[in-house]
């Protein structure tokens, strides 16, 4: 269940952090869901993502200080090889796609398997049907994009990062799920110390707040045309 906390420090010392990727192709609005979520911005002179770069949230939370590491990855086929890399240590990931864009979805299963094969096998997805603030434009039914989630074992919402629908609730659901599935481990790992069975762990338990305020910090490790 989330939770309620305080507000971060951007000096102050960080106890969790959690790594969630952005994919999918180039022009579906990566780039503005990051910027709506982590600085709550949206600009309408975006330009194209050239390689991989992160923002991050920082929340405080029941006195812990927790940063949501989110990377945004470029996607032209180009860049895809070296983007690879950094889904490894990711514990979540949003599969974006354009509801005016019907080329942009069916691209998706792509972008699934890729992640599948490079990321680790529990990490939390969800697909993000973005741009719903174009409706009359839509060329991708709701419907289809349930149905495949619904296939994949995915979470599913549709967004509009220039209007903020969803896109919180979006990053919500993901980093809750993430908490559940850490909790149960240090569940698991505290009978086992009960058990004298230590038991190692592949992350540390956090609470997600509702709506806080954002502590805005920006890396590149590239550059934006």
């Amino acid at each position: 269940m989330a939770s309620g906390g305080g507000y971060g420090s951007s000096n102050q010392k960080t106890d969790y952090v959690f790594k969630v990727v952005l994919i999918g192709d180039s022009a579906v609005g990566k780039s503005q869901i990051l910027s709506r979520f982590s600085r709550n911005e949206f600009s309408l002179d975006s330009k194209a993502t050239i390689g991989v770069e992160f923002q991050t949230r920082t929340m405080v939370i029941q006195h812990k200080s927790v940063k949501a590491q989110i990377w945004d990855t470029a996607g032209q086929e180009r860049y895809r090889a070296v983007t690879s890399a950094y889904y490894r240590g990711a514990v979540g990931a949003m599969l974006v796609y354009d509801i005016t864009k019907r080329q942009t979805f069916d691209h998706i299963p792509r972008w699934l398997e890729e992640l599948r094969a490079h990321a680790d096998k529990n990490i939390v997805i969800i697909l993000i049907g973005n741009k719903s603030d174009l409706e009359d434009q839509r060329a991708v039914p709701t419907e289809d994009a349930k149905e495949f989630a619904e296939k994949e074992g995915l979470f599913f919402l549709e967004t509009s990062a220039l209007e903020a629908t969803n896109v919180e609730e979006a990053f919500v659901t993901v980093l809750t799920e993430i908490f559940n599935i850490v909790n149960k481990k240090n569940l698991v790992a505290g009978d086992d110390e009960m058990n004298n069975n230590p038991a190692s762990l592949a992350g540390k338990k956090i609470l997600i707040p509702g709506p806080a305020q954002v502590i805005p910090e920006r890396n590149t490790m590239c550059c934006r045309s």
